[in-house]
């Protein structure tokens, strides 16, 4: 197949309209036209302070747009994948009651009724099916909100692009809400080739059946549309016709449609003024306004989010995952269009994407971007900070613009590395996430004094870390003194924060003159190495430390005197630190089980369901185990005597495809030999139907096995 020669940019600019959308959508989300033009008038740009609430924030259509889709990279990246594939897919990164779905009971939330299906051991597509849940929840709109991913990997491509959001959807959805996500994809994916809104329809309507409710709705629409030059008319067509006083449950797919046809039909080449009518219109704006967003970003490319109001500024590329991968959490726009247009060019035959600056995870490569960094806010902090992306040599970077810094003054710009203050704010959808960065670990930044500068400057890399009160305070590494037009490659090693997490990372800079004027150019921001890290409760009585744990379990509180204390109900549950980053390391950890069938620590854990781990079970047996979906196997096992209650000391090492756990002076070595090794991810404690604690886990480097 032919790659569009600005794949990339595209993907980019979808990924960005998606979180447009759904970011000014959802603050109102669920009301009426009505109540709308009432309470906001139309909606013509960001209402989120107007209405009290964050701009960035967990979302659905955001986490599960972004997480499905990676049962590409986990089952193979080839165009036959399954329904079944997928539903493992959730299975594996879904936290009951926490992440991506919205957890509103069997039978009322369609996704929530799919999972408890999938757990019960009902594969995908059965999980969905209107056999199975009737057709009042298998058709409200959950499978096309989650449709998008599907198609940024299948640029021009409508007929894959249309059979993996078939096999997405069925997932938890049936019918109309099959339908609905098929034809969405297959524009989306046709708008890589195409800006003619009336070919995209045609395009979407032939992969759907010509009976389908959808293919009639969407004549209705172009009819209305024929008819009346001013939306509002077609808007109160489709609210006598196809409203939802006219179909059951709390979110039916096609009334949303219905509004989305619309904004791309009288809007076909303004994305503003899409955003405008899909928002304006009422029910589920977020849901609606985001696949909008998507699509017509990918149309227009980045010039058409562009030519209005800034869109961009405000989100600066930020976007949060919530899923057991706790690492894929914190996320922006660049690294998600990055890894999306890789797997399209790797589902074409085509050689995976260079990743720019031998990998640096922020390198502001494209357009506009800016990775989340925005000028720090505090005392002694300078107002006049301006963060924006200018052209370097032969690529991009981040220039950070400081004006009148006086002595003792400080610009400084941070991105965030885990969940921010205003998490407790969110509702609805919990994020679950670990932080990005860890002590022991090296970061690296290459910056450069703008030739044009007043004076010299010192630049530190600084790093907020959450206190006792879980308020961020700023730790910063050695100053570097650089006069107009010098660089500098920054180096620092992170030291112990006495368990607290890392929530910002970026530069501080002051003027070495009594006045500074000028620009630092970040050319890029990366860190690696193993961590070193003692992970335990700190002092203090703030939340965050627990906060930074994935937590997939029944209970786990920190009010007992071990750091770490878990319950789980029912089967399995575990609690997760760390990122795909982490590759060689040994992990130290003193346990006791209080109740259980067999608990203990895991490493390289990729999600719920895959990981190893060395466990103590109530049968007498210490094991080393491969937990892949619903398989585990045991790689090596030995006599073990669990008595509960009692300390004890665990160690576990990975180091390539080989494992080493010692304790009570029990040994097992193992090497995973299979098609399939796990090679890198954080750390877990997980017990079964009981209890565990720990007060400490260390990790380090790898030892030797």
């Amino acid at each position: 197949m032919r790659i569009p020669d600005d794949y990339l940019e595209r993907v980019y600019a979808g990924v960005l309209g998606k979180l447009i959308g759904v970011y000014l959508g959802r603050p109102f989300e669920g009301w009426t036209y009505q109540s709308i033009i009432e309470e906001l008038g139309p909606i013509e740009y960001f209402v989120h302070e107007r209405l009290g609430q964050p701009l960035v924030v967990t979302d659905d259509d955001i986490a599960g747009t972004f997480t499905f889709v990676r049962a590409l990279e986990d089952h193979g990246v080839q165009p036959d994948l399954s329904a079944e594939e997928i539903g493992k897919t959730w299975l594996n990164y879904i936290v009951e009651h926490r992440s991506i779905l919205w957890w509103g009971g069997n039978g009322n939330s369609t996704e929530h009724t799919a999972w408890l299906n999938l757990k019960k051991g009902v594969p995908a597509p059965r999980s969905g099916s209107i056999a199975i849940n009737g057709s009042s929840v298998a058709e409200q709109i959950g499978a096309q909100i989650f449709v998008d991913g599907w198609a940024l990997v299948a640029p021009g491509q409508p007929k894959l692009a249309a059979r993996f959001a078939e096999q997405a959807g069925s997932v938890s959805h049936d019918g109309a809400a099959v339908h609905a996500a098929m034809l969405w994809a297959a524009m989306e994916a046709e708008a890589f080739t195409s800006s003619d809104v009336d070919h995209l329809l045609d395009t979407g309507l032939s992969v759907i059946p010509e009976r389908s409710p959808i293919a009639r709705l969407i004549a209705d629409i172009r009819s209305w549309h024929r008819q009346y030059s001013d939306w509002q008319e077609t808007r109160r067509k489709i609210e006598a016709i196809y409203g939802y006083d006219r179909y059951p449950g709390n979110c039916h797919v096609v009334p949303n449609h219905a509004l989305m046809i619309m904004a791309v039909l009288y809007a076909p080449d303004d994305f503003q003024r899409a955003q405008m009518i899909v928002n304006t219109s009422g029910w589920d704006t977020d849901c609606n306004a985001g696949n909008v967003g998507c699509l017509m970003g990918i149309m227009l490319g980045l010039d058409g989010l562009d030519a209005g109001p800034d869109w961009r500024g405000p989100i600066a590329d930020r976007l949060l995952i919530s899923s057991a991968d706790g690492g894929n959490s914190i996320n922006d726009a660049v690294r998600t269009a990055y890894y999306l247009a890789d797997l399209g060019l790797r589902l074409a035959g085509r050689r995976p994407l260079r990743q720019p600056k031998d990998g640096a995870r922020y390198h502001f490569s494209l357009p506009g971007s800016v990775q989340g960094f925005r000028p720090q806010a505090g005392d002694g902090i300078s107002r006049t900070t301006r963060v924006e992306n200018v052209k370097f040599g032969t690529s991009r970077a981040l220039s950070i613009g400081y004006q009148a810094l006086g002595p003792g003054q400080v610009a400084a710009a941070m991105t965030p590395t885990f969940s921010p203050p205003e998490v407790v704010a969110m509702r609805t959808y919990d994020l679950m996430a670990t932080p990005l960065v860890y002590p022991g670990q090296r970061v690296i930044a290459r910056v450069v004094a703008h030739e044009a500068n007043s004076g010299a400057i010192t630049v530190r890399l600084r790093v907020r870390v959450y206190d006792g009160d879980d308020r961020l305070r700023d730790v910063d590494g050695d100053p570097v003194t650089l006069a107009a037009g010098e660089e500098a490659h920054l180096e620092w090693r992170l030291p112990d924060f006495d368990g607290q997490p890392v929530g910002e990372i970026g530069l501080a800079i002051m003027s070495a003159g009594p006045r500074g004027d000028g620009q630092l150019i970040l050319d890029f921001l990366r860190w690696d190495g193993a961590p070193e890290l003692r992970l335990h409760r700190p002092t203090g009585d703030g939340d965050f430390w627990l906060r930074s744990w994935v937590n997939a379990v029944s209970s786990f509180s920190k009010r007992f005197p071990p750091s770490f204390r878990i319950s789980q109900d029912r089967e399995e549950g575990i609690i997760i630190h760390g990122t795909r980053e982490w590759t060689d390391y040994a992990v130290h950890a003193t346990i006791a089980i209080h109740l259980g069938d067999y608990g203990g620590v895991a490493v390289r854990v990729q999600g719920l369901r895959r990981y190893y781990g060395v466990r103590l079970t109530k049968a007498g047996l210490v094991e080393l185990v491969r937990v892949h979906d619903e398989t585990t196997t045991v790689l090596a096992s030995a006599p073990f005597e669990l008595r509960l209650e009692s300390p004890i000391d665990i160690r576990i090492a990975v180091l390539g495809l080989d494992l080493m756990a010692n304790l009570g002076g029990v040994r097992l070595v193992a090497r995973d030999d299979s098609a399939t090794p796990l090679r890198n991810g954080g750390i877990g404690l997980f017990i079964a139907n009981g209890a565990l604690s720990a007060g400490e886990v260390a990790v380090s480097g790898p030892t030797s096995l």
